[in-house]
């Protein structure tokens, strides 16, 4: 019976903004970088860095550096502006980037939202009367 190595698990953060889409993996505790990859690295175009073209490109190439280092499994973390003024739902790359990944072979472990959510905190621009348009 031949044994499989133990999966060793890493941390694909996965910043998906309306303007860019950044695949950062770390180790399983956070703190370790093991690669990078944004969708401004991959396309010429400015307006083209938020696709799920550029998104998948930039997963790809991250898990390539991350599979070299002897990652075999990953959590995601999708993480959306959010805030007091940001979009809580994250841009066009998110769905592309993890679709990306899981079709390298990585298993994948949980998927989880990390979007930052106000409580209370910074007062909202528009002034008294609201934006009006």
């Amino acid at each position: 019976m031949i044994k499989e190595p133990p999966i060793r698990w890493g941390v694909a953060h996965i910043f998906s903004s309306y303007n860019n889409t950044i695949i950062h993996i770390t180790d399983i505790t956070g703190t370790e970088t093991i690669a990078l990859g944004s969708g401004g690295q991959v396309v010429k175009s400015d307006r083209l860095e938020s696709s799920p073209t550029a998104a998948m490109m930039a997963a790809k190439k991250a898990g390539a550096v991350a599979r070299e280092k002897g990652i075999s499994g990953l959590h995601v973390k999708i993480r959306a502006p959010g805030g007091h003024n940001g979009p809580n739902n994250p841009g066009p790359g998110a769905q592309a980037a993890i679709r990306a990944i899981s079709r390298m072979g990585f298993r994948m472990g949980m998927i989880e939202d990390v979007t930052p959510i106000p409580h209370g905190g910074c007062r909202k621009k528009g002034g008294k009367r609201g934006r009006r348009v």
